[in-house]
């Protein structure tokens, strides 16, 4: 090999260098520790307090809104807040997650309510913790980020629907003759039905509450637009002894202290009757944990630790459980409103979950005056900021993929149920994936010199492409199932080729049993007709799978490149040549 041959050549496969594996403390490693590691000043609590009483501000009213929407008590949302919020800015793997009571989880919540009590969604609560503990001990929290961006974004506009739709009565103060129905549509029904019971001071509460905060984001975008809305609506129907009802006249006023922490009352047959409701939470909480922690990471360019959020979810989950909250999870907005007051880490999110009981211990007193209008008016203003108005029109456009998995997401959400929105839109991502990434797989035949030439580096022989007995097959790009029958029918006809096939497997990154058996198969086939069968490119992990599928000696050879192919094969020949002439 001359000296210019020399510097351009490359083995065609180097040992791949991985990066190590984290270990256990890098997984899990709280990132309150690790803030605390680089050194915490004066300056960086001064941060988080400012941060951590802005999102409390946001946080208060909104806490007690999703929970009398969640069919419970106000003072079970500021428990979840306080209880679930301190947890998971504490033992959380993300630096500026707030954990409290979250819109997504108001239809589930409801619904178990209604179908097992309040203690019953406790336990459910407690159950769904210790699964998020699993999920994340076990390092799952990897593959819960795999949910198709399409399904996140119609799974969230559908909630975003039904919250409304259940906030209607409030709004508009009506009177129903019965309990108001679950379902989507049997629920517009009685709200048609009870059209004729609207009330004005309530509609004219939730129309002001709305206009406060829309006009505060839009001209002083930095002061708490929710807090203020809700101060000026009491102060309005208190002023005017308006008839609207209010968290005094509904639920008497909430509690000026947390309870005492207790198990909600426990037997098997209680936790087989939740346990459909446990996995619904714990699979809710991931996705919505994980989610609000992908987007803390895309505003401040760090780094969360998916896993370490999981187990400090579950532990919250669990705790605000026995203190009487509900599920608590990673909040989105109120996780964005904390990175823009300009947190530094996750003492923030611990400030915000103090503040909040401080002025549950203080001004308790004051939260009976909050009227109902008002609070279904914050959540009116939570849903429209919920669906991606934007982001849904974008996916309709992309392409009709996206927009079949985008609508079958929305649709199923609203019209039938959560879950089932959740796994049929996965489902048909896998698939429309499975699709892509089938359609993208390319066999190119007889190759020209110059593909040769890419496919080997450092060059060939010139002389050696003018072997009419052999032709090149190069394999580029996924080779899973998806394809097999692609690149099975295209391997299936070198038998009626020369008598020399080289398989170029150097552009494979992805290569299953199913692409092994057809290449068994075909080797096979090749090895009846009379036709020598190279394997070239093949990476260690591709070969491993081949031999233990019987894609060895005698049906084929290795060769490191497609020159190296090419050279055994004239060896080949040449000793061959003798017994045919002679």
């Amino acid at each position: 090999m001359d000296q210019a041959r020399q510097a351009t050549y490359r083995p065609a496969h180097k040992p791949a260098h991985h990066p190590a594996k984290p270990t256990f403390s890098e997984l899990f490693t709280p990132k309150l520790v690790t803030v605390l590691r680089e050194g915490y000043t004066p300056a960086h609590f001064k941060a988080d307090a400012i941060a951590g009483l802005t999102v409390a501000i946001v946080a208060l009213p909104l806490s007690m809104a999703i929970a009398i929407a969640s069919g419970v008590t106000p003072e079970r949302g500021l428990y979840t807040s306080i209880v679930g919020g301190f947890i998971i800015s504490a033992f959380g793997g993300s630096r500026f997650q707030i954990g409290g009571p979250a819109g997504a989880f108001i239809v589930l919540v409801a619904a178990t309510v209604a179908r097992v009590g309040v203690d019953g969604l406790l336990l459910a609560t407690m159950m769904a913790g210790f699964f998020l503990l699993a999920i994340g001990t076990l390092r799952l929290g990897t593959y819960i980020k795999f949910i198709p961006y399409p399904v996140t974004v119609g799974f969230t506009a559908g909630i975003a629907v039904i919250i409304f739709s259940g906030q209607i009565v409030e709004l508009f103060g009506l009177t129903l003759p019965g309990k108001e129905p679950g379902p989507f549509v049997p629920k517009l029904v009685a709200l048609g039905e009870a059209a004729g019971t609207i009330n004005p001071a309530a509609t004219f509460v939730a129309g002001l509450t709305i206009a406060t905060i829309v006009l505060l984001k839009r001209w002083r975008p930095k002061w708490p637009a929710m807090l203020i809305a809700i101060g000026l609506a009491s102060l309005v129907v208190a002023l005017l002894a308006l008839p609207a009802q209010t968290i005094g006249t509904r639920y008497g006023g909430i509690p000026r202290s947390l309870q005492w922490p207790a198990l909600p009352p426990l037997s098997l047959d209680r936790m087989i009757e939740v346990l459909p409701d446990a996995i619904a939470f714990a699979l809710l909480g991931a996705i919505e944990s994980l989610l609000s922690a992908v987007v803390a990471d895309g505003m401040t360019g760090r780094r969360h630790r998916s896993n370490c959020e999981l187990v400090a979810q579950g532990f919250a989950n669990i705790a605000s459980a026995l203190f009487g909250g509900i599920c608590a999870t990673g909040t989105i907005a109120r996780t964005a409103t904390n990175v823009r007051a300009g947190a530094h880490g996750p003492v923030s999110g611990m400030v915000h979950s103090a503040i909040l009981l401080v002025l549950m211990l203080l001004a308790a007193p004051l939260a009976s005056y909050i009227p109902l209008a008002a609070l279904a008016g914050v959540l009116a203003v939570v849903c429209w900021n919920m669906f991606e108005k934007q982001a849904f029109a974008t996916l309709l456009r992309a392409s009709r993929g996206d927009a079949l998995v985008l609508m079958a997401t929305f649709l199923i959400v609203v019209f039938r149920d959560l879950t089932e929105g959740i796994v049929v839109g996965f489902a048909l991502g896998a698939i429309l994936f499975i699709d892509r990434m089938a359609k993208s797989v390319a066999v190119e035949a007889d190759l020209a010199q110059d593909d040769v030439a890419d496919a080997v580096d450092g060059g060939y022989d010139s002389s050696q492409a003018s072997d009419a007995d052999t032709v090149v097959y190069r394999i580029s790009g996924a080779f899973f199932f998806g394809a097999a029958s692609t690149v099975g029918s295209v391997l299936d006809r070198i038998a009626d080729q020369r008598r020399n096939f080289i398989l170029d497997c150097s552009a494979v990154p992805l290569f299953d049993s199913t692409a092994a058996n057809v290449i068994e198969s075909a080797a096979r086939k090749a090895n009846r007709a009379g036709v020598r069968f190279v394997i070239s490119g093949a990476s260690p992990r591709i070969r491993r799978m081949l031999i233990n599928h019987g894609v060895k000696r005698p049906l084929v050879t290795y060769a490191a490149s497609v020159r190296d192919a090419r050279a055994q094969l004239a060896q080949k020949q040449a000793a061959d040549q003798p017994a045919v002439t002679g």
